[in-house]
């Protein structure tokens, strides 16, 4: 599995990368056959509480998976995010089974 991290308009830390594929890599539990995991991190002007978005695309065989969300911390962001694409590889995985 392939992670690539894209901050915009800003530096990434190399501590909030490391949060981001340690987070990240847990989704290979959910589905095992992710190819590539995109993330995309970006502060939405204007500067206000509810402004570090990040958004996670997920490629799988025949299909590309997306979530974004808005929180107070990148952290908080890419938390919300992987929780929310482990619900949707576990459907993507259910409906793969039903097939």
């Amino acid at each position: 599995m392939e992670i690539k991290i894209q901050p915009i308009h800003f530096d990434a830390t190399e501590q909030l990368q490391a949060f981001v594929e340690k987070k990240v890599s847990k989704l290979e539990k959910s589905f095992e056959d992710i190819s590539t995991v995109e993330v995309q991190l970006k502060v939405v002007k204007p500067a206000t509480a509810m402004n570090k978005q990040a958004s996670i695309a997920v490629v799988v065989p025949g299909q590309k998976l997306f979530v974004e969300k808005t929180c107070d911390t990148f952290e908080e962001s890419i938390d919300v995010c992987v929780d929310s694409m482990k619900v949707q590889l576990t459907k993507f995985k259910e409906k793969l089974r039903n097939r």
